[in-house]
């Protein structure tokens, strides 16, 4: 019998560390090779991390809740025969010893100076990203979290008191931000319950309050006659029944349509911010983000390509990225790549709504209920029409005001005039 130390694996994209919301195993516990050991949360998914070998936990070495780095040891197994060299395919020596000392090689590169040893400093990604936007550099900080990680309060604090960790030359390309003072503690009261930010809750705070600190929003408004829309969406359903078909049409992927049928002629609303060179990404395909409430929090899966889809096509894809992120099964490439997202609460979506925006993507369309409302037609007589609201928030550095309200009416002259869909489609 030997110890074996298997450490976090590469996520994938460039990730450098995750948080271990939940260990499905415990110290005593006999495991499989390949049977989960635990969830980690990264900016992009949370994943699933399955045992290399089979053996015996003798213990875990990161905490539910805690940051763990890529490479740094997660737990340590007791198998048959001799512990192998390194971790199978993590490419990292494995670092026999204390959890601390599985830690010293990361403490240390915090000593470097440099924008190089900055990249090894531990922090989250939103601390990172703050500290290069203000021209700091993260070796340079004290760090004040566990394991002298850099927290986004110690990059507050930098930038307040104007220390030498600030770089000679900030990058040209990051606008300028004010920084925001470190909130005061609250205060607990008799009967209090305090519920830590954790798992895709936290995620969902951090990409929040980034981009809502990045991106000016500004939001747009208009109503929809939605009628012909459903007596075509109600004849399409009786054909598919009555042919036999499972594949039932929902309103979004109609949706789905007349907005990337809007995109043709509005390009710019597809695209990605890159702040890093300050400049808008028109991107070439259309990978429209669907937003869906899970039990856990809100979570964006991304239909690929989604003009190349047919309406019964782009239903399946709807129902199966839906079920998958409710049923936490999504994979990484799901998750990423998104172009522009359409978030809809169906009945619950309200009058409307300013949704905030899917960062780095520039713009956001809020779907919402429709009802049995009274208008006016062209004839001036009031008459019965199935009406509903569809709202736009957008980043207007880069997306006038102007250039939103016509993208909205083109994705209304198509709901309007569903029939036309079917001459916009490629």
């Amino acid at each position: 019998m030997a110890n074996f130390e298997f450490k976090l694996p590469d996520l994938g994209e460039g990730v450098q560390e995750g948080e271990l919301v939940k260990w499905h195993v415990k110290p005593g516990d006999s495991v499989k090779e390949d049977q989960t050991l635990a969830e980690v949360m990264t900016d992009k998914a949370t994943v699933t991390v399955p045992s290399p070998k089979a053996g015996r936990v003798v213990q875990t070495h990161v905490k539910e809740g805690d940051m763990a780095q890529v490479h740094q040891i997660l737990v340590t197994l007791e198998i048959e025969g001799a512990a192998p060299a390194q971790a199978s395919g993590h490419g990292a020596p494995a670092a026999h010893g204390t959890p601390a000392a599985a830690a010293a090689p990361a403490a240390a590169s915090a000593q470097a100076t440099g924008p190089q040893a900055a990249s090894k400093v531990l922090a989250t990604p939103l601390t990172r990203r703050m500290a290069a936007e203000h021209g700091l550099n993260l070796a340079e900080i004290s760090g004040s979290g566990p394991q002298g990680r850099v927290m986004k309060a110690d990059v507050v604090a930098a930038l307040e008191g104007g220390g030498s960790a600030r770089n000679e030359v900030a990058p040209a390309a990051a606008p300028a931000q004010q920084a925001r003072p470190a909130a005061p503690p609250v205060a607990s009261g008799r009967g209090d319950e305090r519920i830590p930010l954790r798992g895709l809750r936290k995620k969902i705070a951090e990409k929040m309050v980034r981009s809502k600190f990045t991106a000016p929003h500004f939001g747009f408004v208009e109503e929809v006659d939605c009628t012909e829309l459903v007596a075509l969406r109600k004849r399409l359903n009786e054909t598919l029944v009555n042919a036999g078909e499972k594949t039932k049409l929902s309103f979004l992927p109609f949706i789905i349509k007349a907005t990337l049928a809007a995109m043709k002629k509005y390009p710019h609303l597809n695209a990605n911010m890159d702040e890093a060179a300050q400049e808008l990404v028109v991107r070439g395909e259309f990978n429209i983000g669907i937003a869906v409430a899970t039990n856990e929090g809100l979570t964006v899966p991304v239909i690929k390509s989604a003009d190349r889809l047919s309406l019964r096509e782009l239903a399946e894809e709807v129902v199966r990225l839906s079920t998958a992120a409710r049923d936490r099964k999504l994979k990484m490439e799901e998750l990423t790549g998104g172009s522009f997202t359409i978030t809809s609460l169906g009945q619950t979506g309200g009058i409307f709504a300013t949704p905030i925006i899917n960062h780095p993507e520039v713009a956001i369309m809020g779907i919402h209920r429709m009802r049995k409302r009274p208008a006016v037609d062209s004839n001036g007589q009031v008459v019965v029409r199935e009406m509903m609201n569809v709202s736009i928030s957008a980043d207007h550095r880069v997306i006038d005001g102007q250039v939103a309200a016509d993208f909205v009416y083109e994705v209304i002259k198509y709901l309007e005039h569903p029939d036309m869909l079917f001459l916009a489609m490629a």
